[in-house]
């Protein structure tokens, strides 16, 4: 850790350039010689970047923000204060700390966090961060964490993990074996130093294929933030044999939608229908979940087609995900596509389509953006249809 960077002349450098462009600054005069250049300009893209997405360290004095793929790797502010909802209790050892974001909201929730790092110059880092931020329930281990829960030999109340992709797993598919630590190798020894075990995934990970390698799953959660899927969750309970619970979470500024559901079990209620007055699109932590019939079943709402994943109702009502006036219903064919959408501006969407949003666009001239929303999907009779809508914001 480079503690240069935290003299005061500096310190004002780096925020009064906070999102500047540091290809111009490159270009400049290092002010001060006496600290690497680079290593400043690090520092400023760096900040720059967290104001959105780390407010808190943004906002606090004398930060040392970690390298480029560190900061990048990192959980948002929002999604680690909801992850950190779910869980409490008197201790947690977070097995791959990293920048220790997730280890902030946690601190907040249990009495005692250990927070463990290989990259000891991460380790400092963050260690030097919670003093700023004043955590003092945070304990620092900058070793193997395997080695480390040897070491402390004791019981957690929970253990967190986020396994990082290994390097020589490119190409493949995407399976937890293939990441550091290999979690369910070592799960077995997990539960000899806890009893619950709460373990962050990419969202690229199939669900199925993550519950074909774990054991004792009660909870996956799946976490987006403004409609872009960033996490997913497996909570695993020793010996626990019960119904899994999935539970989704869309975060965004003004609220979050959830919507949870058990896996498995058969829908009570399941109707499909032709287009209805209004038109419903599920958030994406819902796509993610797989929940498509679990929708229907508890909204009471029709679905247009098994495989189209579009909800249709007579009935306006609250919906976790976007919600649409279905204007027009045409039939995708070259008379009706002319008359109504060619030369057109329109927002394009596509479920259970055969042609891509970019062929749509191309081979009917329709520009993007405006007010006018179009679905291209497939209807309860297999038709290939158009649906015209206006979206509800209220």
């Amino acid at each position: 850790m480079n503690t240069s960077i935290l003299s005061k002349n500096i310190q004002d450098f780096i925020t009064q350039n906070s999102g500047a462009s540091i290809s111009t600054l490159a270009l400049q005069k290092n002010p001060f010689p006496e600290v690497d250049w680079i290593l400043i300009l690090n520092q400023i893209e760096a900040k720059s970047k967290a104001k959105e997405k780390l407010p808190t360290w943004f906002a606090t004095a004398n930060i040392i923000y970690p390298s480029k793929i560190s900061l990048e790797q990192t959980s948002s502010e929002k999604t680690a204060a909801y992850k950190a909802s779910l869980i409490s209790g008197e201790s947690l050892i977070d097995l791959t700390g990293g920048f220790g974001v997730d280890d902030y909201y946690f601190s907040k929730k249990f009495k005692a966090v250990a927070h463990c790092e290989i990259n000891e110059d991460l380790s400092a880092i963050v260690k030097h961060n919670f003093e700023q931020l004043e955590v003092q329930n945070c304990t620092f281990y900058a070793e193997d964490s395997t080695t480390i829960l040897n070491k402390l030999n004791q019981k957690w109340d929970w253990i967190y993990i986020d396994p990082s992709r290994r390097n020589d797993a490119k190409g493949k598919v995407f399976m937890l074996k293939d990441c550091l630590p290999n979690v369910p190798d070592l799960l077995d020894f997990y539960f000899e130093k806890s009893d619950s075990i709460l373990i962050k995934t990419a969202p690229l990970l199939d669900i199925s294929a993550g519950l074909s390698e774990l054991k004792f799953v009660k909870n996956i959660h799946i976490i987006a933030l403004e409609n872009e899927v960033k996490e997913l969750l497996f909570e695993i309970h020793n010996n626990y044999y019960g119904e899994i619970t999935i539970n989704t979470a869309n975060i965004s500024k003004d609220k979050t939608e959830t919507f949870d559901f058990v896996l498995d079990n058969d829908p009570a209620f399941l109707s499909y229908s032709l287009p209805q007055k209004y038109l419903y699109e599920a958030n994406s932590a819902i796509m993610k979940s797989g929940g498509f019939d679990e929708v229907s079943s508890s909204f009471k709402i029709n679905k247009l087609h098994k495989h189209s994943h579009l909800y249709t109702s007579e009935e306006l009502i609250d919906f976790p995900g976007r919600r649409f006036k279905v204007e027009k219903v045409i039939s995708y064919n070259k008379n009706d596509m002319k008359n109504e959408l060619q030369n057109k501006q329109a927002n394009v969407t596509t479920r259970n389509f055969p042609e891509t949003v970019e062929n749509i666009r191309k081979k009917w001239k329709i520009k993007n953006g405006g007010n006018i929303y179009c679905f291209f999907t497939t209807d309860v009779k297999d038709n290939k249809i158009v649906l015209i809508c206006s979206k509800i914001t209220e």
